[in-house]
């Protein structure tokens, strides 16, 4: 047996069994909870989502993550009908019905909706949209550093599938993803139109090198926040951190190697490509980093 790991791994919980699932306005245990054969997103991957991750009683940044979630649903014309004190009280009704107070993560999902037939265009989509809210009891579980491989799929130019745009439509990065383990990795790392190294299937990407900090321009990847929160710790710290194009010849050599996201926070890299990345554990700068972004969050 391959012994892949995944940004996203979680310790087995029971608990999940019993969830209550938060769909369209109705709070339903898991059996139930369930949409149209004829729901947009299960069609044609039409909708966008967010992740959200729940520290001490509090949703970390969900200000933040309502915006993207309602920037999105403008950018790709869908409209919400609902307001976003609407979305984070479904979010908190959730939570209160589930009982959860620590180590939770919620997927917040919004499709176009039920369509009338099974064809792409948008007007067929005339029920206004469905939104559901899966929450689980979930602690990260890493037994060891992720290893990447670079894979040939890259992350696109806007004007095909912009990738700030968090939409149910991840085919490439699964693709991406698959290549990855074909290859013994367990996660992509996916350069950029250009080839600069810029993000993995599934979160952002950093590196450190001699003290400095760099990670991609951001023209090509996801607007993480938990990214921005990084460089903006950096930035309060004293911490050099550029947003910059660099190769993977920079990375090989790199002193550590980490990733972003609101489920993992900080995951380090151990290797990529065959290559160790330092001494392929925790470095000291992940270390760090790591440790004052659980002050932010627990602030």
């Amino acid at each position: 047996m391959t012994d892949h790991v995944s940004t996203h791994q979680a310790e087995e919980d029971a608990r999940n069994e019993t969830i209550r699932i938060w769909v369209n306005g109705r709070i339903v245990p898991k059996a139930q909870a369930t949409v149209s054969v004829y729901d947009s997103g299960f069609m044609l991957g039409d909708g966008v989502w967010e992740g959200i991750r729940l520290y001490n009683g509090a949703w970390a940044f969900l200000d933040e993550h309502v915006d993207r979630l309602f920037e999105a649903a403008k950018a790709i014309d869908l409209d919400m009908a609902r307001t976003r004190d609407d979305v984070k009280k479904a979010v908190l009704d959730t939570q209160m019905a589930n009982g959860m107070t620590t180590d939770a993560h919620a997927r917040l999902m919004v499709t176009r909706g039920v369509k009338t037939r099974p064809f792409q265009h948008p007007r067929l989509s005339q029920q206004g949209p469905t939104m559901v809210i899966i929450m689980e009891h979930s602690r990260p579980r890493l037994p060891r550093p992720i290893k990447l491989a670079t894979v040939p799929h890259f992350r696109g130019l806007p004007m095909t599938q912009d990738p700030k745009l968090n939409s149910h439509s991840k085919l490439n990065c699964i693709l991406a993803c698959i290549a990855a383990e074909k290859a013994g990795a367990d996660e992509a790392l996916m350069l950029d139109v250009h080839g600069f190294v810029n993000t993995t299937n599934a979160c952002n990407l950093f590196i450190v090198r001699k003290g400095q900090v760099w990670t991609s321009t951001g023209d090509y990847c996801m607007n993480g926040i938990t990214r921005q929160k990084v460089i903006d710790l950096c930035r309060g710290n004293g911490i050099p951190v550029f947003e910059r194009n660099y190769s993977l010849v920079d990375t090989y050599s790199a002193d550590e190697v980490f990733l972003t996201g609101t489920f993992g926070a900080q995951t380090p890299v151990g290797s990529i490509d065959g290559r160790v990345i330092g001494t392929g554990q925790m470095g000291p700068m992940t270390e760090r980093l790591h440790g004052l972004y659980k002050i932010l969050v627990g602030a």
